[in-house]
């Protein structure tokens, strides 16, 4: 049997979150210590080479992803979900498709939509809400704040995309990259290493470092990055 690799990446640190915003689906570029924070990651990643990658739909994502793409000696080729004539490589020489990345984007893997906390700066939120409300919101299992997602709501979407889309590359022996969001990633996580609903709201995840599993006997096995459980909350 085949073993594969799944890299997860967190974007770098983006305009919002230099501000201490709430950004959700807002969609808005990194901040220049992300770039930084991308270039950084961009090193580590070179002596990989991926054989396909995925993001979100949103910009900070993309902006980290296309930094690390940077320092492959892949080309990427970007797949469309809407139009089909950007997938077209019947004519592209069966030499050359080896050398290609294939990039896919999909909404799945998009941040948590926040709802009425978007745009918000954290401390004005804890201020109309309560500190203890908000926490339950951010890191919370089944919450949902005023019109926006819980992590659960993104457990169920990200992990059908993940089992459909992702998952069958990294059986078949693939070097799959994803560089998504924190909630998009702690949801995979969760899922990945059976964390429970009362735990997960202590999983912080650092912007830009690389989560490394190995897809081994029907099971992923984080081999690098690590996570903490008691981070404080910006």
């Amino acid at each position: 049997m085949k073993s594969g690799s799944l890299t997860l990446v967190r974007h770098g640190e983006s305009r919002l979150n230099e501000m201490n915003r709430f950004s959700g689906w807002l969609d808005i570029p990194l901040s220049r210590h992300g770039v930084n924070e991308a270039r950084t990651l961009a090193e580590h990643c070179s002596n990989t080479q991926y054989t396909a990658a995925f993001t979100s739909h949103l910009e900070r994502a993309h902006e980290t992803l296309l930094v690390i793409l940077s320092r492959q000696k892949k080309i990427a080729i970007f797949g469309h979900e809407n139009d089909k004539r950007y997938n077209n490589l019947s004519k592209v020489p069966k030499t050359f498709l080896s050398h290609l990345t294939h990039v896919y984007a999909g909404k799945a893997l998009n941040e948590r939509m926040y709802g009425d906390l978007e745009g918000l700066v954290k401390t004005e939120a804890e201020k109309r809400y309560g500190k203890e409300q908000v926490f339950q919101w951010r890191r919370g299992f089944s919450q949902r704040p005023p019109n926006g997602e819980s992590l659960k709501d993104i457990y169920e979407r990200v992990v059908p995309y993940f089992e459909s889309e992702i998952h069958p590359l990294v059986k078949a022996g693939g070097t799959v990259l994803l560089v998504a969001h924190g909630n998009t990633l702690r949801a995979l996580i969760k899922y990945f290493e059976t964390i429970s609903d009362e735990q997960i709201p202590f999983v912080d995840l650092p912007t830009a470092h690389p989560f490394i599993y190995n897809y081994k006997k029907g099971k992923y096995q984080r081999k690098h990055g690590e996570y903490d459980f008691m981070r404080p909350l910006r």
